[in-house]
């Protein structure tokens, strides 16, 4: 591998940039008319533009990148995370060019891009999964009679479904009546697919997911992240290692993970997400996300392994060089996702331009952004414009670390996330680990009604 295409944009692109930069490898950047200017654009050894700002008509168009590619003299193409990463079409259009995608292959992708087909296989691989349907469907009646069968409440799921998006929690046949007629709807719009299927919701759940690397033929696991604080779904602060289970849970699965991997022959790195009964302490495996994930950077401060590295390694064809053996855990690391938005608002997000940047620094604190002052945030893609990742020998001092770090972030000319982060790192739920993957909202709901009671009671 000698140059290397980033088929992504923020701060993804600089950290794929500049793990390629550490190996020798030259890189080709894309850039939208918003992003021409953008910090992955300048520091990248070469810039295409991929065309007009909207997603659809650049960071989405799979002929425009790899025609980039093959222009730009590459020979292998880095998905990063989002956009295509999980699209198998794409990975076979850069293998049918010759070039090396980094990432498993379209067939493995294809395969566990489906949580429905992902739900199967690992069941053939002997791995827990959530009761429930093994088979999508667009019938209502097939998933009312299946309903019956796992039993109330229930999650709603679409098959072709990610990044949170297409779930929905039934507590009745009346509710499943209303909704999954919607809900099959909104993902055939969305994922060209309006399969669903359907799982027992598991009402006190953590969401921990595991991560692996595999050459196709052998296979490790790089011990667990906890990711249970989410907003709508989606991940707000991530840590590593996971707070909330015991040392037998971790192992048990960690070694399904791996079962999983050597099932499917899987290469490249990816992440196989659980939830966690905190009544039971059962395991059941969810979905893989086959791509590298935002909150890669807790493991690489706790095992001292760069995931973005690995990645490229095997896909020049590197045999997998770590024994389980060789990885281990050292101290606790924390990622607090940073976006441009405002929290007194319902989070709306704040395109505009940067008018001033401070980033935090010191002692195993990491800064993974895009951010320079003069830059702008466009209105087109994601609102993240940085994650701060912290490291200490235990959970106490990261938490100490993060919130230090979070008050020296400063930036002037977009509204940000820092200051609702402090607050939620200084909850004594959070220092307890006592959470779950309702708490965030449940804590947020909870803030709404008591500032809307102390208006009504002045």
């Amino acid at each position: 591998m000698k140059r290397l295409l980033i088929a992504n944009r923020g701060e993804i692109a600089v950290r794929i940039i500049r793990a390629a930069r550490d190996l020798g490898i030259q890189t080709v950047a894309v850039a939208s008319d918003a992003d021409i200017e953008a910090k992955h654009a300048r520091i990248a050894d070469e810039v295409v533009h991929i065309g007009p700002a909207p997603a659809t008509k650049s960071y989405l168009d799979t002929d425009a990148l790899v025609r980039a590619a093959r222009e730009s003299g590459c020979d292998a193409v880095h998905p990063g995370y989002g956009f295509l990463s999980e699209r198998a079409s794409f990975a076979a259009a850069v293998a049918d060019a010759g070039l090396t995608f980094v990432g498993p292959d379209a067939a493995v992708i294809d395969q566990m891009g489906d949580k429905v087909r992902a739900r199967q296989v690992a069941g053939e691989a002997g791995v827990p999964t959530v009761p429930g349907t093994w088979e999508g469907t667009t019938d209502l009646a097939e998933a009312i009679e299946a309903a019956g069968e796992v039993g109330y409440p229930i999650m709603l799921k679409a098959a072709a479904g990610g990044g949170g998006r297409g779930i929905r929690v039934v507590e009745n046949e009346d509710e499943l009546s209303t909704d999954f007629p919607t809900a099959s709807s909104e993902a055939a719009k969305a994922f060209g697919d309006g399969r669903m299927y359907l799982e027992r919701f598991v009402r006190s759940a953590r969401h921990v997911e595991v991560q692996v690397l595999g050459d196709g033929d052998d296979a490790v696991h790089l011990y667990e992240r906890e990711c249970s604080l989410q907003r709508r779904r989606q991940k707000v602060i991530e840590e590593a290692p996971s707070p909330g289970i015991t040392g037998a849970v971790r192992g048990d699965m960690a070694e399904a993970a791996v079962r999983l991997c050597k099932q499917v022959g899987y290469r490249n790195a990816g992440t196989c997400e659980f939830l966690v009964d905190d009544e039971t302490g059962e395991f059941f495996f969810i979905e893989m996300n086959t791509r590298i994930q935002v909150e890669h950077p807790v493991t690489e401060l706790i095992t001292g392994i760069d995931l973005v590295a690995a990645q490229l390694r095997i896909a020049a064809g590197e045999p997998l060089w770590l024994r389980q053996s060789d990885i281990t855990v050292s101290g606790h690391a924390i990622e607090s996702r940073i976006c441009a938005e405002d929290p007194k608002r319902g989070f709306l997000p704040g395109p505009g331009k940067i008018d001033h940047v401070e980033l935090p620094g010191g002692p195993w604190v990491r800064t993974d952004s895009w951010l320079a002052p003069g830059s702008q945030v466009p209105p087109f893609y994601d609102s993240l414009v940085g994650k701060l990742i912290v490291w200490g020998e235990d959970r106490g001092t990261a938490i100490r670390r993060a919130k230090r770090a979070l008050a020296e972030f400063v930036v002037d000319g977009v509204p940000t996330t820092t200051g609702f982060l402090d607050e939620l790192l200084s909850q004594p739920w959070f220092a307890e680990a006592d959470f779950d993957t309702g708490s965030l909202e449940r804590w947020l709901e909870d803030g709404a009604r008591s500032t809307s009671q102390e208006g009504v009671d002045e």
